[in-house]
């Protein structure tokens, strides 16, 4: 049966890496999560005092990064992992979601993700949430998903993932940081996050994690079968 490229953009909160993780594993698909690869450019850039407005600096640090992404038996999921080294837990934190937004808006961090997501995804059979999957990066995906939910469901369900990880953020805290990330990740210059034209909506406000993920591996199913050359044939 033919594989195909699932992208699954939109908005931050609205469940895209749960969900695209979830979707493929049903598929026995690749998951590939962009958003945590700019996580992992923003640790590197931290960790490393490189400043947004020099060029110069982005450029060498970039030359400098590779992102993968290993399975981790004892959780069935993948871990990220910047140059060798397991960032998973680091880039999820607060101070890391304040400044991805800023960081994956330049164009020379935004090239050389692209470049490597590419790479990643060249054999199809994989699963990629971000901002720009389905406009930028997989432009020709068999099947595009844009994922949106309200406001303040999107802000409970960060608080209540950032609380089982150890992490108590005040509520207005987290709504102002969506609100931010939503600014700049719509008006950016480089890639910003929109709609692409053949791309399905799910709104994600009513829906529970598991209906999501029933809903896209349902239409996934229909691509692939659509897109096999057994149905072609017929």
């Amino acid at each position: 049966m033919k594989k195909i490229v699932i992208a699954i953009d939109g908005y931050s909160a609205c469940g895209k890496s749960s969900t695209a993780r979830e979707v493929a594993s049903a598929l026995g698909y690749t998951y590939i999560d962009t958003g945590a690869m700019y996580r992992a450019v923003t640790l590197y850039f931290q960790q490393n005092h490189v400043s947004l407005s020099n060029e110069k600096d982005i450029a060498k640090a970039v030359a400098n990064i590779e992102v993968s992404f290993v399975l981790n038996a004892e959780k069935g999921s993948f871990d990220t992992y910047l140059n060798g080294l397991n960032v998973e837990k680091e880039i999820r934190q607060m101070y890391i979601s304040e400044s991805v937004s800023q960081v994956s808006r330049i164009r020379a961090v935004r090239d050389a993700m692209v470049a490597q997501q590419r790479r990643l995804g060249k054999k199809k059979g994989v699963v990629m949430d971000g901002r720009d999957i389905g406009t930028v990066v997989f432009p020709e995906a068999e099947l595009k998903i844009f994922m949106l939910a309200d406001m303040h469901v999107r802000a409970e369900r960060r608080q209540k993932e950032l609380l089982e990880k150890g992490q108590m953020v005040n509520f207005d805290e987290i709504m102002d940081n969506l609100e931010m990330r939503d600014t700049i990740d719509t008006t950016r210059q480089e890639s910003p996050l929109k709609q692409a034209k053949d791309a399905i909506v799910v709104n994600t406000t009513f829906l529970l994690l598991e209906e999501q993920i029933d809903e896209i591996v349902n239409l996934a199913l229909g691509r692939i079968l659509q897109e096999s050359p057994e149905s072609s044939r017929s």
